[in-house]
């Protein structure tokens, strides 16, 4: 069974008072290990992703990646079983509902995608940008609520505080109630289990709601947020100028270095 950190034998080397002392022990990492999505038995991509809430991932990579809409496309996400053996765990299939067939063409990643892979991985920004309309119902959210998400997520991260070196990815409704947060060694992958999510519980789209990420915004995460229909984007850290013109475009608002009581507002506007 994989599991989100694993212990790892290490030396640690400390030099206090002008002396140098090492000692074994056990640390703790993050996990990293490929996982092969399949559709109906077809490889459609290799991710590296940290175990755990693999169905979510899936079903969030293809509905961010724009194949998917409903949970109704989906009649079950399986294991493969190579060679009649128990089944793979890094290995996960989508069965469609019967009738449904999907243009797997649209697929803009390359098959392997790295955990830190953004936007080297699309076609062309235009490619992607046409795929999504613009936020039909623009969303304002209070400078308060923003204010008080930071500690509401690093609260629910129960894996970064034995690591430390996962992103998170959490979603709150307009008045800061956390809905759902998911970690992974991959930004990317954080967000696509918070839209699989959504999807498998028939969420999408996400209208009203606002996004928090741990790390820096990229062109890819607001294209993401957008796939699904998230109104606002805030991030602990910076955004790129990419990811500031697409929500300018998309009608998102997205907020960066979301600090204490300072913040950034790069697109949209706040009540408050």
């Amino acid at each position: 069974m994989t599991t989100p950190a694993k212990a790892v034998r290490t030396f640690a080397i400390e030099r206090r008072d002008g002396t140098r002392s090492a000692e074994a022990r056990d640390d703790h990492l993050a996990a990293e290990e490929p996982l092969e999505i399949r559709v109906g038995g077809r490889g459609v991509a290799v991710v590296m992703r940290t175990p755990g809430h693999d169905r979510e991932l899936v079903a969030g990579f293809l509905a961010t990646e724009g194949i998917l809409r409903r949970r109704e496309e989906i009649l079950d996400m399986v294991y493969c079983r190579p060679d009649g053996r128990p089944p793979e765990e890094n290995i996960l299939d989508v069965i469609l509902a019967p009738g449904v067939s999907l243009d797997l063409e649209r697929l803009t990643r390359h098959v392997f995608t790295s955990s830190s892979c953004g936007i080297c991985s699309k076609a062309s920004i235009e490619a992607v940008q046409a795929q999504f309309p613009p936020i039909p119902a623009p969303l304002r959210p209070e400078r308060a609520v923003l204010v008080s998400l930071p500690d509401r997520l690093r609260a629910a991260q129960p894996t970064f505080e034995r690591t430390g070196g996962l992103h998170a990815s959490a979603l709150f409704d307009a008045a800061g109630n956390l809905r759902v947060v998911r970690e992974d060694v991959g930004r990317h992958n954080a967000l696509d289990k918070v839209a699989g999510h959504a999807l498998l519980a028939g969420e999408l789209p996400l209208a009203g709601h606002i996004l928090l990420v741990s790390g820096r915004v990229s062109f890819e995460i607001m294209q993401k947020a957008l796939a699904v229909g998230i109104p606002a984007v805030a991030a602990i850290s910076a955004p790129t100028s990419a990811a500031v013109e697409f929500a300018r475009a998309s009608g998102q608002v997205l907020v960066g270095f979301l600090r204490g009581e300072r913040m950034n507002v790069y697109a949209g506007t706040l009540a408050g």
